[in-house]
């Protein structure tokens, strides 16, 4: 019996290390000195843990529209800061503030959201964008 309680607690803590070793740090993708601010409109929203992710078709001056992906905390933070499912859908135009990723692609941490039909600010459950 001790033996399967044993073989039981290993595969546990070994399920359980795999998921803390995906887990990265703000500081290894996003650069909290490179600010971005950026409006589009919402293409897809991934509510799913460990992190939120929604993709916006943001328009260059030239006009050429650009998809961008941002990261923000996990559904439950953004539960706590005020989110619902519905906050934010497809199609809404929204305003970001975000640090964007280290190798400059068009990815980055939201810090905050604003619905631009309401003025609704959302804030993205990573207190200082971390």
């Amino acid at each position: 019996m001790r033996t399967r309680l044993a073989i039981v607690m290993c595969v546990a803590s070994i399920a359980a290390s795999g998921r803390a070793l995906a887990h990265h740090s703000f500081a290894a993708e996003f650069d909290a000195s490179k600010p971005v601010k950026v409006t589009g409109a919402v293409t897809k929203i991934e509510w799913a843990n460990p992190h939120i992710w929604f993709f916006l078709d943001v328009k260059g001056e030239d006009g050429t529209v650009t998809n961008w992906g941002f990261e923000m905390g996990s559904p439950n933070q953004l539960l706590r800061a005020g989110w619902k499912r519905d906050s934010m859908k497809p199609g809404d135009v929204v305003a970001v503030e975000a640090s964007r990723a280290r190798d400059g692609s068009n990815v980055a941490n939201a810090h905050k959201v604003v619905l631009t039909s309401t003025g609704q600010q959302l804030f993205s459950g990573n207190p200082g964008g971390q």
